[in-house]
């Protein structure tokens, strides 16, 4: 059924928008008309493409105007308060579409609501939108259809989005202020090089004096940047893009999984963020009534890494040939020994969801406290290293100078 965006006058002479489904422009306009608005505009919408950001379990679609991760959580919790107070699905949605002033938002939840109208479950709507609402998101909504818990599993689904969310920012905020001072730095330092130091150094080109190796190699890193700035910003652009185009391809994506599980400072990094992902997910899944082995398959594309996820993968064959999740990653160097016991008990009582989600806030706790305090170390290394080559063109430039009053005196 087509959607259409219309403009209307309401009874007191209001100019409203917003989004609905007919069978034609005609049935649109009676629709409107039996709202108590009068018609003023009306078109079917179109999908021209257009980057739509979403949230940790949602990707991109492309639709109008781009649609955020909070409006993806907000309109998630307000569905599962509507349900909550006992609201049948099909009002619910409507209800979700008149507080959504986003545009291309409506739209979406127009065609869910309209293929749920048709007959069709949440979870199959759902599907039709593959790039907005990922595996984990309608797996979730499958186990509470299916479970008759769907306002609660939606509660848990923004709750996860929104924790994911915070700490996201949390990260972002911290590394904003390092990544700030680290382009002001590269910038004041090619300023220098390239304007000031030619200026100071042109003193020594007019005398026949052999000069020191530091000021030879400051004069020719100046005159390069001088004159072929665009050369080198060029070779470090098509390095970077030779860097990424490599680890999209399956070795070169092996290789670099493999450097950050074993490279030193990006290892516990690395393995602390995986498992915070890990038990978190995992126990949103299960709480929700997703089986073990579905939601492991889920979880391992969320971990970001390729190694992990086959180590993963071989988990859920082992899990069909009878054996237990603690069993199998007992002893793995890429899973803490921790997390191992917590699935051990978790197992044993019944409680692996419990565990799980025990073990996600531990994990998330340590993550931030370690980024901050990496964020923290960034500052004074960055220092350190402006100080240091601030401190070879101070000594570059004086040398020369030095040895010219020694032949003076």
């Amino acid at each position: 059924m087509p959607v259409y965006e219309y403009t209307a006058l309401s009874s007191s002479g209001k100019k409203l928008k917003g989004v609905i489904d007919a069978d034609s422009l005609t049935a649109a306009r009676q629709k409107i008309r039996g709202l108590g608005h009068y018609p003023v505009d009306l078109k079917e919408t179109s999908s021209k493409p257009s980057t739509i950001k979403t949230s940790l379990f949602s990707k991109q679609l492309t639709l109008g105007k781009s649609i955020k991760q909070q409006e993806v959580h907000i309109a998630t919790r307000q569905l599962a308060t509507l349900l909550g107070a006992g609201i049948s699905l099909i009002p619910a949605l409507n209800g979700l579409i008149e507080q959504t002033d986003n545009r291309s938002f409506k739209t979406v939840l127009a065609q869910i609501k309209d293929a749920v109208n048709e007959g069709n479950s949440l979870t199959s709507a759902l599907t039709d939108h593959p790039r907005l609402f990922s595996k984990i998101y309608v797996n979730m909504v499958r186990a509470g259809e299916a479970s008759g818990s769907l306002d609660v599993v939606l509660e848990r689904l923004a709750e996860f989005g929104e924790n994911q969310h915070a700490i996201g920012s949390r990260i972002k905020a911290a590394l904003l202020y390092p990544l700030f001072m680290a382009i002001v730095g590269v910038v004041v330092l090619f300023l220098l090089i390239t304007f000031i130091v030619p200026s100071i150094t042109g003193v020594f080109e007019g005398t026949k004096q052999a000069l020191p190796l530091p000021t030879i190699i400051l004069i020719a890193i100046s005159a390069l940047l001088k004159q072929f700035w665009w050369a080198v910003l060029f070779v470090v652009l098509g390095a970077i893009a030779g860097a990424r185009w490599y680890i999209g391809t399956p070795a070169g994506r092996q290789r670099w999984d493999g450097l950050k599980l074993s490279a030193p400072g990006f290892r516990d990094l690395t393995i602390k963020t995986a498992s915070a992902r890990f038990s978190r997910t995992l126990a949103s899944l299960l709480q929700s009534g997703v089986p073990l082995i579905t939601s492991l398959q889920i979880v391992k594309n969320i971990v970001d890494n390729v190694l992990l996820a086959d180590l993963i993968n071989n988990a859920c064959d082992e899990l069909e040939k009878g054996s237990s999740l603690s069993h199998f990653f007992k002893g793995n160097e890429w899973f803490p020994p921790m997390l191992v016991q917590m699935m051990a008990v978790g197992e044993q009582s019944g409680t692996l969801d419990k565990m799980l989600a025990k073990a996600a806030d531990s994990y998330e706790k340590e993550l931030e406290s370690k980024i901050l305090a990496l964020t923290s170390m960034i500052e004074p290394v960055m220092i350190l290293t402006m100080g240091v080559v601030v401190s070879f063109i101070v000594v570059s430039i004086l040398l020369p100078i030095f040895e010219m009053n020694q032949l003076i005196r």
